[in-house]
């Protein structure tokens, strides 16, 4: 990601970390509420704080490392090129990168402390179905590389279940069938939500081992291609 661009006018303090850059998390909120209502701009996909949190941990708990790009532009509502001005948007951008490193060093060096952003109601009820339809916007954009824990057979799938089982499909639906809503003949949907976070920290475990080997993967085929572009300037 490049630096972005300063516009011209008075002069100002000195922006070198992402921090000087980044909105509140409070603001972030706000900007987000105020983009899904705009007649005009592109609307983000995470209309709420709490989306956006669940969105975050499945960027940092899925099976692939992804671009910035790939995940926030849509999550946020903007396009590549904002990632290279410094607006509004940009630090809405900020904000959201700052959200990931700071879930990401959680998992990594505090998973039992790690604690899923829910939406609750002022006396106490906690609602879920945001955080979780959040994850589920970002498997939808890798869906192929998730693919081997939605079979509903396979034990893997098991480990989906606590954030699946509160979400929905475009019309409406419960994404889960009533089968695969329950464990024996109780329905789990009530107290599910006290596994997420175990749940993220066991997909992180569980995809680890994938996200290195293809990383390594990555980087000797760019290594492989500067030598064959190298040998080819020679030639």
């Amino acid at each position: 990601m490049t630096k972005p661009k300063q516009g011209r006018g008075t002069r100002k303090a000195r922006k070198t970390t992402m921090a000087d850059y980044a909105m509140s998390f409070e603001r972030l909120g706000q900007w987000i509420s105020k983009r899904a209502r705009s007649p005009t701009l592109r609307h983000p996909r995470a209309t709420s704080l709490s989306m956006l949190d669940g969105a975050v941990a499945a960027v940092v708990a899925g099976p692939v490392s992804m671009a910035s790009e790939e995940w926030v532009c849509p999550l946020l509502g903007v396009d590549p090129d904002a990632f290279n001005h410094d607006t509004e948007e940009f630090s809405a951008i900020a904000a959201t990168l700052m959200r990931h490193n700071a879930i990401s060093e959680t998992l990594s060096t505090r998973p039992e402390s790690f604690e899923p952003l829910f939406v609750r109601s002022p006396d106490g009820e906690v609602d879920p179905q945001p955080w979780c339809m959040g994850f589920y916007a970002v498997m939808k954009l890798r869906l192929l590389v998730w693919s081997r824990l939605l079979p509903p057979n396979g034990t893997e799938h098991l480990m989906l279940r606590p954030i699946l089982v509160h979400c929905i499909d475009d019309a409406g639906r419960p994404l889960l069938p009533p089968a695969r809503r329950t464990l024996g003949t109780q329905p789990i949907i009530q107290n599910a939500w006290r596994n997420i976070p175990a749940t993220v920290e066991a997909l992180r475990q569980f995809w680890m081992p994938i996200r290195f080997k293809l990383r390594v993967s990555r980087d000797r085929e760019r290594g492989f291609q500067g030598i064959v572009s190298r040998d080819f300037r020679r030639s």
